[in-house]
C-alpha cells in the first residue's frame, strides 16, 4: 500500500510539474584556492578579520583537523570531485599549462564519477563557478566539465588567471560560460560571487548543487583596482616593497571572498533556503609563499607533505541540522565530500568506483566521532620531485627522494613524527620507533601500489 501511494504521488508530482528532487537539500561547495591554515580570522588569522566567514563559523561548525587530499590544485580538486585519492584517476601533479611538460595533457577522464553526476541522479541542478584545472580542453573535449556532470561553467580552465585580464597560465585568455569564451570586464572574485548568487536565484525552486572554486588567494597578486598583470604576451610579477604592502594585498584578495560568503548566506536566508541547504568553506592546500595565510604552529607550505602542506581551515553550515558555534578535532579530508553529499542526497556510489571519503553527517550533525582511518598524500612536483606521507591515529610518516631521478622514488628518506606531542613535526623520532616507521611505511607502499593497481590510463606523465 504504502509503495502504491509513493508511486502515486510520484505521478501527480511529475503530472503537476512537480519535481521529487524538490525536498533534497542544496549544496554550495566553496573552496578556496592557496589558503593556509590561518587565512581567516575564525581560524586564527592575525592580521585582518574575516567577518562573513567567521560568522559562517558562529553559526556553524569547524572542523580544526581537517586536510586536502593533495597539497597542490589539480590532485586535490580530482579527489574532491571523486571522492577517492586522486592518483586512481592518474592525477597526482598539477596539470601543466607548458605544452610539452610531462604533465600538460592529462585530465580528467570521462570513466570517472564525479558528485555533479551522482547528483544528478537524483534530480539535481549542478553549476561549477571559477576555477576547473582537470585538464585543457583543447588537448582533449573530454575534459570540459560539461561532460562530468555540471549542467553550467562558468570560470576557466587552466591553473590560474589574471585577475582583470583573465589571460591564465598558458598565455591565452581563458573566461568561459559553458563552452564559450567570453571576453567580460570584471575582478575575477567579483564575478565567481556575482554567478554564484545569481544561480542559486534562477534555482531556487529546484534542488541544486553549486560548487564554487575561487581563484583567491592564488597569484597573480592583485586586489580590486590593480592593473593588468598578465597579458597573452607577458606576465609582470608583483613584488612587495615591505612586509606590511604584502599583508594588505593578502587583506586585499581575501575580503572579496569574505564577501561572497556572506552574500551567499543572506541569499539563502532570503529566498528560505538556509533551513534545506549545506554550505561547505575550506582550501585546496596550504599557503603558497606569496602569502602568510598558514599557521605559525605548522610546518610546511603548499606542494610540502608536512601538516603546513595540508591542512586547512573547514567550516560547514545548516542552520536548524548542525549546531552553532561547534568545533571538532576529528580527522576529515576533502575526500569525505563527496559521500557526504551522496548520502544527504539519498545516492549510492558506484560499485565499480568505491569511495576513499567517508560520510561526515554523523560528525556533523549529531557530534558523534567517526571510525579511525590511515589517511594517505602523495606528492608530485612540478620539477618531477615526489613526497609521501602517512597518517594513523598520532602518528605521522614523511617520506622524501631528494636529488632523485624526476617522476622516481629513488634515494628514500623516512621521517616519524607524534603529531599528539609535535604538532609542528619538529623531532624524528624514527631510531626510537623503527618497527612502527617500518610498519606505517609498509602500509604506505601497499596503499600506493594499490591506487596504482587499477589507475585510469592518462596521456603522458612523468
Amino acid at each position: 500500500m504504502e509503495k502504491f501511494l509513493l508511486s502515486s504521488f510520484l505521478i501527480f508530482a511529475c503530472a503537476c510539474g512537480i519535481s521529487p528532487a524538490a525536498d533534497k537539500p542544496n549544496f554550495v561547495v566553496i573552496m578556496v584556492d592557496d589558503m593556509g591554515y590561518a587565512g581567516v580570522s575564525c581560524f586564527g588569522n592575525p592580521y585582518f578579520k574575516t567577518p562573513e566567514i567567521d560568522r559562517l563559523a558562529k553559526e556553524g561548525i569547524r572542523l580544526t583537523d581537517f586536510h586536502s587530499s593533495g597539497t597542490v590544485c589539480s590532485p586535490t580538486r580530482a579527489g574532491l570531485l571523486t571522492g577517492r585519492y586522486q592518483q586512481r584517476a592518474g592525477i597526482e601533479a598539477v596539470i601543466h599549462p607548458v605544452t610539452d611538460h610531462p604533465e600538460h595533457r592529462k585530465g580528467l577522464q570521462k570513466v570517472e564519477n564525479t558528485f555533479a553526476e551522482s547528483l544528478k541522479t537524483e534530480g539535481y541542478t549542478t553549476g561549477l563557478i571559477g576555477k576547473w584545472h582537470q585538464g585543457y580542453p583543447h588537448n582533449s573535449d573530454d575534459y570540459h566539465p560539461q561532460n562530468h556532470g555540471f549542467d553550467e561553467f562558468i570560470g576557466y580552465h587552466s591553473g590560474n588567471i589574471d585577475f582583470v585580464s583573465h589571460v591564465g597560465d598558458h598565455n591565452k585568455h581563458d573566461w568561459w560560460y559553458g563552452r564559450k569564451e567570453t571576453r567580460e570586464e570584471g575582478y575575477v572574485t567579483h564575478l565567481i560571487n556575482r554567478n554564484a548568487d545569481d544561480f542559486i536565484r534562477r534555482n531556487r525552486d529546484k534542488a541544486f548543487c553549486i560548487y564554487i572554486s575561487h581563484l583567491s588567494i592564488h597569484n597573480p597578486v592583485q586586489v580590486p583596482g590593480d592593473p593588468v598583470r598578465r597579458t597573452e604576451q607577458a606576465w609582470k610579477r608583483w613584488k612587495p616593497a615591505n612586509e606590511a604592502e604584502r599583508i594588505e594585498k593578502l587583506k586585499g584578495m581575501t575580503l572579496p571572498i569574505d564577501e561572497g560568503v556572506g552574500q551567499i548566506r543572506k541569499t539563502l536566508i532570503e529566498l528560505e533556503l538556509d533551513k534545506n541547504t549545506l554550505v561547505l568553506f575550506f582550501s585546496d592546500n596550504g599557503p603558497s609563499r606569496d602569502f602568510p595565510s598558514g599557521s605559525a604552529y605548522l610546518r610546511g607550505w603548499k606542494g610540502s607533505v608536512y601538516e603546513g602542506g595540508h591542512k586547512v581551515p573547514f567550516i560547514a553550515w545548516w542552520p536548524g541540522r548542525i549546531k552553532a558555534d561547534t568545533e571538532s578535532a576529528i580527522p576529515g579530508i576533502t575526500l569525505d565530500i563527496m559521500p557526504t553529499l551522496m548520502s544527504l542526497a539519498g545516492t549510492k556510489p558506484s560499485a565499480s568506483r568505491p569511495l576513499d571519503g567517508v560520510d561526515l553527517s554523523p560528525l556533523l550533525f549529531e557530534g558523534k566521532t567517526l571510525p579511525q582511518r590511515p589517511l594517505f598524500w602523495a606528492s608530485l612536483g612540478n620539477n618531477g620531485s615526489r613526497y609521501e606521507a602517512m597518517r594513523d591515529g598520532p602518528w605521522k610518516l614523511v617520506v622524501s627522494h631528494k636529488k632523485a631521478k624526476p617522476g622516481s622514488f629513488d634515494n628514500e628518506k623516512v621521517e616519524l613524527f607524534r603529531l599528539d606531542q609535535d604538532p609542528k613535526e619538529k623531532t624524528d623520532i624514527t631510531r626510537e620507533n623503527l618497527k612502527k616507521a617500518k610498519s606505517l611505511l609498509k602500509r604506505l607502499k601497499t596503499w600506493y601500489a594499490a591506487t596504482q593497481k587499477t589507475a585510469t590510463p592518462q596521456t603522458g606523465g612523468w
